[in-house]
């Protein structure tokens, strides 16, 4: 099951104009309300992209941050950048001042290519970013001070010239979605990419040209960037986008609309469908399978869903350490509560704290390796060391595996906790909290009391409150789990935080 990478290899090359050599330039890539793009339209805007950079003296092996929103031009930025040998860094078009201002200084990316719509924040940022040399700006009517993207692409010619990168060159910088501290980037290569679009996206999931996709998460997120573009780019399928939030209602019109066959989800959102007062009238009858990924799917959401909407629901895992997923329930073979087993071509196994491989049923560490294994984090050598050793990538995730091979989700490391003397799974509790009738969603975390020691406290965003809840909630628990299980404090939330890749914040709750 394994793939040998070519030793030179570009991904705009691979994922993009490879399609126009198969014939396929007039297929539609891209939908995006009004619009439609084809392949061929696709590698012109790449290639306009690519030729408006080199006029900003961009050159191969410096970087560019991609801010723009889930639009056609997003798919140009990409593909142009990566076609000079240059490395794209994504953030998302919706950051605050302060936090594009880390990521100017952090990244030391040269241009940033930005939507009007959103030039001012990314401007204002701009003013004391060291390394910048320019925004590009999409959409403007070229009268402002900055780079006009429709001015300096003009004369570009049809399709973009292509550095020959290596495939262990570094492609695109991906960022970890941990809740603590700010974002840190891993530098990822071409053949990483490569990689596993050809034994996940197309081997596992079976992307196909006759797919069209439709992702909740936006390209910015590493997931969602290969699920819903370089997947179905590597076969000839088609992407829609949608530049606006992610909402219910937006999903179910996309849907109507477009009537993709797959659908890349997140638990959270799985969670809003399945509660909505319209989701029993929805018509998912195109969707052949949909994806969950990002954070641990309970089996109650994923009952739920196939009661709902009857569609095949496969929750895998994946890091950005190892871009995408690398565990994965299949179409056909869903083990509800569980992440499925190994993507062939990868190796996975659960470790103590020696890295000693524990016996099936024991909970340990996940350790992984494959061919999709980054360079390593940008400025953190130590974090680097820690993580990756020799072939293997060692995460954060605690895992279990039973005597068949699928393996099942724990919970973060710094998420487990130890309450009298015993492991509990943070997980294990959330899912029980949601079979209750009242319970919207939920996070249990550990919070240290006056002695010392670590007590589970829920906290839960309700349908309805009431009085007595929290005490029926506590009880709920004791009676279907281990009492020591149950959380000593409920605590109601109106929302909850988030990181910037959209998963509850749980350091934020702790510190609450």
């Amino acid at each position: 099951m394994s793939f040998v990478i070519p030793e030179k290899v570009n991904m705009a090359d691979w994922f993009l104009l490879a399609r126009l050599r198969e014939g396929l330039g007039d297929k539609t890539a891209i939908l995006c309300g009004e619009r439609s793009l084809t392949y061929a339209d696709v590698a012109r805007l790449a290639a306009r992209f690519a030729y408006a950079l080199q006029q900003l003296g961009i050159e191969s092996e410096q970087r560019v941050m991609v801010a723009l929103p889930d639009i056609p031009e997003f798919a140009g930025a990409l593909f142009g950048t990566l076609a000079m040998g240059a490395a794209v860094v994504m953030v998302n078009s919706q950051l605050k001042p302060e936090e594009i201002a880390y990521f100017y200084e952090y990244t030391r990316a040269k241009v940033v290519v930005v939507h009007a719509d959103h030039v001012e924040a990314f401007a204002g940022a701009a003013r004391d970013a060291r390394h910048l040399r320019r925004i590009l700006v999409v959409g403007g009517d070229g009268a402002s001070s900055h780079s006009s993207f429709e001015a300096l692409s003009e004369g570009a010619p049809a399709v973009p010239e292509v550095f020959p990168s290596h495939r262990d060159d570094a492609a695109i910088w991906l960022f970890s979605g941990g809740t603590t501290g700010r974002p840190k980037a891993v530098a990822q290569t071409h053949g990483a990419f490569v990689n596993t679009t050809e034994l996940y996206g197309k081997r596992v999931m079976g992307y196909a040209a006759s797919d069209i996709t439709l992702s909740v998460p936006k390209l910015y997120f590493g997931y969602a960037t290969g699920a819903n573009l370089l997947f179905p780019f590597s076969v000839g399928a088609t992407s829609i986008l949608f530049p606006e939030r992610c909402t219910v209602e937006a999903l179910f019109e996309q849907i109507r609309r477009f009537r993709p066959t797959i659908l890349i989800n997140v638990p959270t959102m799985v969670n809003y469908m399945v509660s909505h007062e319209q989701a029993a009238a929805q018509d998912f009858s195109s969707l052949r399978l949909s994806t969950s990924a990002g954070e641990a799917l309970p089996v109650e959401l994923y009952e739920r869903w196939k009661r709902t909407f009857g569609v095949e629901l496969c929750d895998g895992l994946g890091t950005a350490e190892m871009w995408h997923i690398f565990l994965t329930n299949r179409p056909g073979d869903v083990r509800p509560g569980t992440l499925g087993r190994p993507v062939g071509g990868f190796d996975v196994k659960v470790c103590d704290d020696e890295g000693r491989e524990l016996p099936p049923g024991e909970v340990g560490w996940l350790w992984v390796r494959g061919a999709s294994r980054a360079i390593g984090y940008w400025h953190d050598l130590e974090k680097t060391g820690r993580a990756f050793r020799g072939e293997w990538y060692v995460s954060g995730d605690m895992l279990s595996r039973d005597e068949e091979g699928y393996f099942t989700y724990c919970g973060r490391g710094d998420d487990m906790l130890k309450v009298t003397g015993r492991w509990l799974a943070p997980a294990e509790v959330e899912n029980c909290l949601l079979q209750h009738e009242a319970v919207k969603e939920c996070a249990v975390v550990g919070v240290t009391d006056a002695q010392g020691l670590t007590k589970p406290h829920a906290y839960v965003l309700p349908h309805v409150r009431r009085a007595g809840l929290a005490e029926e909630l506590k009880s709920f628990v004791r009676e279907k789990l281990e009492p020591f299980k149950a959380p000593r404090e409920v605590i109601f939330m109106d929302s909850m935080p988030r990181t910037h890749l959209g998963k509850i914040d749980r350091g934020k709750l702790r510190q609450s």
